[in-house]
This record gives C-alpha cells, structure tokens and sequence, in this order.
C-alpha cells in the first residue's frame, strides 16, 4: 500500500464544516433548552468539545452537556466507559459524536450505552461519513460525505490532541 496521503480538509474547513454542524444542531432541536453532547474518545471527544462552544456561542441561552465516552475498539463485544453517570442524559437531547464514520461499530456501541436510558431522540455528528457501514448507523450531521475504496484510510488530526495543525488525511 502508499505512503501517499492526499489533504481532504485543512484547518479553515474543519473549522467552517464545524459551524455548519453546530448550525444544524440548533435548527435540528431549536425547541430544547438543554442539549447532551456525547463524543467519543479521544478525537470524538475533542470534536465534540469544540461543537460545544460554538453551540454555546450561537445559543448562549441553551445548556450543552458533555459526556465522554471510551469504547474498547478492538473488542467484539461492547465494552464501554462514560465520565460521567449515562442517566445524566434521561429525557434530553442527545448527540453522539466521532471524527469519522467508517462502519458504524464505534456509533452502535456508543448507541448501545443509552440502550435503557430513556431520551428524547440520538442523533448522530461526526466530520468525516465514509459511507462504509456495516451497521444500520447514519451520521445525521457530517462535515463530509467521501466515498472511498476498503483498503483507503481516513485519519483526522486535532491540535488539541494530536500536537498538529488541523487536517483530514486521506491515504
């Protein structure tokens, strides 16, 4: 396989398809006072915080909650953790957040931990949809619908986690 890896966002559309997203997540529940963001670690996660604060810049007057979740990826079976109690969500509006969306794994097993929680709706955001799904998950918000071929990787850099410059990497 090539080294080769080709730029698909740089930091100023990462920054412009965050706001869209953010947008659209208020047009989407402009009815509901508060909003439960769930990003999934670590660049979900990263993600989401930033979706929060444009989210609180435009709706100043709305609550947005964070909840981080780390899944054991490399597990068959579901295997999770949040920072706080899952209940914190009961009732509410909840967006479940990665960088990018491959086969839908990493979202059914975030969806599987609000299995016995009883919400408002999911919904589902993340930067990147790949359009690979081997689960029923679509991404309700995305930055970027790129259809790629199997053996194509999609990997996403976050300052704030990766020590880098913002970029989505196609190789």
């Amino acid at each position: 396989m090539s080294n080769k890896r080709t730029l698909i966002l740089d930091k100023k559309d990462i920054h412009q398809k965050s706001i869209r997203i953010a947008y659209q997540i208020l047009e989407d529940n402009f009815e509901e006072k508060s909003l439960v963001l769930v990003g999934v670690a670590d660049r979900g996660y990263v993600f989401a915080k930033r979706l929060q604060q444009f989210l609180q810049e435009l709706a100043p007057e709305k609550q947005f909650e964070l909840i981080k979740v780390t899944i054991s990826k490399a597990k068959r079976n579901l295997e999770a953790t949040t920072d706080v109690p899952v209940e914190t969500a009961k009732d509410k509006v909840i967006i479940l957040i990665d960088d990018v969306l491959n086969s839908g794994r990493t979202l059914a097993y975030g969806l599987g931990l609000f299995l016995n929680v009883p919400l408002k709706k999911m919904r589902t955001a993340v930067l990147i949809d790949r359009s690979h799904h081997q689960f029923p998950l679509f991404s309700d918000y995305y930055g970027l619908k790129l259809s790629t071929i199997l053996k194509e990787h999609v990997e996403v850099e976050l300052e704030e986690f990766d020590q880098k410059e913002d970029a989505a990497w196609l190789s």
